[in-house]
């Protein structure tokens, strides 16, 4: 993916700080005494070396080579370890059962929506009996929904902007529970913030298997 090399050199799409999603949710992995966790989609490495600083046994997977060289310079600044590799989120290089806990933050949309749904399978392949998964999710209620190219039912790709030639897949609570229909518990939590006349609209999803 080219594209995400280009992208991901802009700072503004490689922050430092943690999703505030990840730090809520460290409460209820150290709860669980989670251990081994996965950082699907990766990125710049934000949310890994939050996780390796809290004593994890962190693995990060991310397409981008940018991504993958920026992250490990700053486990390295920071004298941090995780297990990096480049590869893709719909045939994941790992054993069955090998996570605790698995998140995916801002980058599973980024798919077709069968796409998504052979990366939830690998996901829940992945994941050992009671582990977590969590991610964000674009929602329909989104102001950005049906803007952009449309590829399919509910995913468009930007025609404009940083993400130009990227896939955005749009999911209401409904088409989450019938994609998590394999896994015990689905907790879905929609979060809004509206700026002027624009609505920001995602589906929060903690699963566990």
């Amino acid at each position: 993916m080219t594209e995400w090399n280009h992208i991901l050199k802009r700072k503004d799409y490689a922050p430092e700080e943690p999703s505030r999603l990840v730090v809520n949710l460290i409460p209820a992995l150290e709860k669980k005494g989670a251990k081994r966790i996965l950082d699907l989609g990766c990125g710049a490495g934000r949310n890994t070396l939050y996780l390796a600083e809290k004593g994890f046994e962190v693995h990060g997977i991310d397409v981008s080579e940018t991504a993958l060289k920026t992250t490990k310079k700053r486990l390295e600044k920071r004298k941090l370890k995780a297990e990096l590799v480049k590869g893709d989120m719909k045939a994941l290089p790992y054993s069955n059962s090998c996570f605790d806990a698995i998140i995916c933050i801002n980058a599973i949309y980024h798919q077709r929506r069968m796409q998504i749904e052979k990366t939830i399978s690998e996901i829940f392949r992945t994941l050992r009996k009671g582990g977590v998964f969590l991610a964000n999710f674009h929602s329909k209620r989104s102001s950005r929904y049906g803007k952009g190219i449309k590829v399919e039912e509910d995913t468009f790709m930007d025609e404009f902007g940083p993400e130009k030639g990227i896939l955005h897949h749009y999911v209401d609570k409904e088409e989450l529970r019938k994609l998590f229909k394999d896994f015990e518990k689905v907790n879905l939590k929609i979060e809004e913030e509206k700026v002027d006349n624009y609505l920001r609209s995602r589906i929060i999803a903690v699963v566990e298997k």
